[in-house]
């Protein structure tokens, strides 16, 4: 058990970032599209930016088997230990969620898997013990684990093995917001009916994309009616609209929930450009997602704030920029979206891709300001096209009804 939580407002605690190049050894093949180049292209644009000059970059810590079956089941993880001493790639004939074509075998699965796992424990560690205010796992947010099998890339779990480590470190009320495109289904199903977390998920409507989960009407069973919250997202849906749904949904039920403690799944999958999903954000719209998440930390928890990274496989444009601010936002070191991204990046990425995909700055350009829901489907402050708007507001309504009475609050007051 750590020590009874410290008062850490106003506190220079610094924050932690944990990264080890072996993290870059999770590969499900060559050409998987989760590659781990996305982390070194990450890693080297926060140095390049000198985000990491004087940081703490800390190595990943144990996950022992003890940890990992806080989430998973003896089965399963002597599975995945099995498996990982196979030769690389497809095996139709295994069971567990392996050997698909999303998550192919590869060498010492179990071991790098578990290092991930790590990671992500290590940065809760570092916050729960006061030792940092916020902390960073980039190579986490493998959040659709789920305890018998892999999906979705995702081997084991960390996000809900931090999250069962803290419960049992004494905190009581834990929140966990993911904004990557898809469902955050593997931490929700974890954690359904434990009133002492709040998992939080905005993603694409699940009528759209899998993993097919995530509707408004999940709201969480028995004592825990309520803090299951789930923002449904049609395709197309831009910066603006994003933003106006996060601020419609998110912060009142944060702030009934009153958490200790808030785990970011920050997947960056989201983007226009990315291959695998239908949302349309830009990299400002992801800053825009991080420092909202940061005002809700300090507003509500003293600034404890467990950042993890996720999906994004738009691996040399968007992945680096956006991780990139997502270290720095955790950092207190926020970088200017308008900033030209450094030389010596710039002619990293140029020799892994054609010339005009190369990011010259930090940003796209993107609209992050919105119109505040005003209450009801079909809000009369339509801007744009007001059907897009009515869906969106639809959408919005349809989860605070779901959840809001639970949490005390009025589903249908916009002050609420």
């Amino acid at each position: 058990m750590v020590e009874p939580l410290r008062d850490l407002r106003g506190s220079s605690v610094p924050a932690a970032v944990v990264w080890s190049t072996d993290l870059l050894r999770y590969e499900h093949s060559a050409d998987h599209p989760m590659s781990p180049r996305r982390l070194a292209l990450t890693m080297a644009l926060a140095t390049d930016l000198g985000l990491l000059e004087g940081v703490d970059v800390m190595e990943p810590g144990e996950c022992s088997e003890q940890d990992l079956l806080r989430i998973h089941s003896l089965r399963y993880v002597d599975a995945v230990r099995s498996a990982s001493t196979m030769s690389p790639g497809e095996h139709p004939n295994l069971s567990h969620g392996l050997g698909t074509a999303d998550n192919p075998t590869f060498p010492q699965m179990h071991e790098i898997s578990a290092m991930v796992a790590g990671s992500t424990l290590t940065a809760a560690r570092q916050v729960a013990e006061g030792s940092a205010r916020r902390a960073l796992s980039v190579a986490g947010g493998m959040h659709h684990a789920q305890r018998n099998a892999a999906a979705g890339f995702c081997v084991y779990n960390d996000c809900a093995i931090a999250i069962h480590w803290l419960l049992e470190q004494g905190f009581s009320r834990i929140a966990y917001v993911d904004v990557d495109v898809h469902h955050g289904d593997g931490v929700q199903a974890a954690f359904y009916d434990d009133p002492r977390v709040m998992t939080v998920s905005l993603h694409q409507h699940p009528a759209t994309l899998w993993p097919m989960t995530g509707w408004s009407s999940e709201a969480g069973d028995g004592d825990a009616a309520g803090t299951v919250v789930n923002v449904p997202l049609l395709p197309g849906t831009n910066d603006s609209l994003w933003l106006r749904a996060f601020d419609a949904v998110v912060p009142g039920a944060l702030r009934a929930f009153e958490p200790e403690i808030i785990v970011l799944q920050a997947g960056c999958d989201s983007h226009k450009d990315d291959i695998m999903a239908d949302l349309s954000l830009t990299v400002d719209g992801h800053v825009a997602s991080y420092r909202a998440v940061r005002a809700l930390a300090d507003e509500l928890c003293e600034g404890r704030l467990i950042g993890v990274g996720g999906g994004g496989y738009e691996l040399m444009s968007v992945v680096p920029r956006s991780w990139t601010h997502l270290i720095a936002t955790l950092l207190d070191a926020d970088v200017d979206t308008a900033t030209e991204t450094p030389a010596e990046w710039r002619e990293l990425v140029s020799g892994l891709t054609v010339p005009d995909r190369v990011p010259q700055s930090m940003g796209d350009g993107g609209d992050t300001e919105f119109a505040r829901w005003q209450g009801g489907p079909g809000a009369a402050d339509a801007v744009g096209d007001a059907r897009v708007l009515a869906r969106l507001d639809q959408s919005i309504l349809d989860t605070r009804r779901a959840v809001y009475p639970a949490l005390g609050l009025d589903p249908d007051d916009p002050r609420d």
